[in-house]
């Protein structure tokens, strides 16, 4: 059977990036790095919001207020809402900024945000850093405040994902065309025994990825122009051909979670930049939520 792909976003986006399906409000949000961006679109309507920062804007992520997000920007993480932009309450500044940025991001089960870092190639204008991908570290933000490091040495962290039973953790460097994955703690918040689950394909290299509910997880691979669905054991069980050659990552939503949202990088398709859609037969996680104190709800 045929993937039936459709464009449901034309945004034309430089390197859209780091969605996420906000459920209670039937939204999906996400990132156009280089123009400091942050979209949202609203299926039912098909409307479509941009907001405008003063540096890029590389993850969207849910918090336990339905008004408020966790972004995760260039040199920092901050709360923010749409209704007080653009106001954003910080929570932690990167201390190698603005030589190193972040990238990738996601929520753990616990509550935790998990971000790692790469060589800052995004100049202030949004213009391209001629840089040497080196130096990455993969960080773990918790709620009381706690900053923690877990992986150093990364050259571009993408793909931050839990497995459905919580004790698996994904965790991919772009450059090393590799995937790990790693046991994770549940109670603890920790990762340990790392091992290669995906390494060297030809299909491109990893860029962000999403988790099903069968424990699978659906990769992006730039210049590949596809997606990779890769079971638990490593395997290809299912590649998903993309009518534009950079898709960058993708989340489940709809009420049912069961479309994947695809975002893409500007290449020399048509439709590059744009946002995806894929009707699947199977149902995505539901993402994690950072709590949220009463007072920094009230704050913003």
């Amino acid at each position: 059977m045929k993937d039936e792909i459709r464009c449901v976003v034309p945004t034309g986006d430089i390197c859209g990036e780091g969605a996420v399906w906000h459920l209670e409000q039937r939204a999906l949000y996400w990132t156009d790095i280089d123009r400091f961006l942050v979209h949202r679109f609203e299926p039912h309507g098909r409307t479509t919001q941009t907001w405008f920062f003063e540096e890029p804007v590389t993850s969207v992520n849910l918090t336990t207020h339905p008004d408020i997000l966790l972004l995760v920007f260039a040199s920092q993480v901050g709360l923010w809402s749409p209704r007080a932009h653009p106001h954003i309450q910080t929570i932690f500044r990167l201390p190698a900024a603005p030589q190193m940025r972040f990238n990738d991001a996601r929520v753990d089960p616990r509550g935790s945000l998990w971000a790692g870092t790469m060589r800052n190639n995004v100049g202030p204008s949004g213009e391209d850093l001629a840089v040497e991908f080196t130096g990455g570290i993969l960080y773990r933000i918790d709620p009381d405040g706690g900053v923690s490091e877990w992986k150093s040495g990364v050259g571009i962290s993408n793909t931050v994902a839990w497995s459905p039973d919580r004790k698996t953790f994904y965790f991919g460097d772009s450059p090393a065309n590799v995937i790990y994955s790693f046991a994770y703690d549940d109670r603890t918040g920790k990762i340990s025994n790392e091992k290669l689950l995906f390494v060297g394909h030809g299909l491109g290299a990893p860029d962000g990825s999403a988790m099903d509910q069968e424990g699978f997880l659906w990769n992006a691979r730039p210049d590949a122009g596809c997606l990779i669905r890769i079971a638990p054991d490593g395997r290809i069980d299912h590649i998903v051909r993309l009518p534009v050659s950079k898709p960058t990552t993708c989340t489940f939503g709809g009420l049912d979670r069961k479309t994947l949202y695809i975002t893409s990088a500007r290449s020399a398709e048509q439709y590059s930049g744009s946002v995806f859609a894929l009707d699947t037969e199977v149902r995505g996680l539901q993402d994690g939520q950072f709590p949220l104190p009463r007072l920094s709800a009230q704050s913003l």
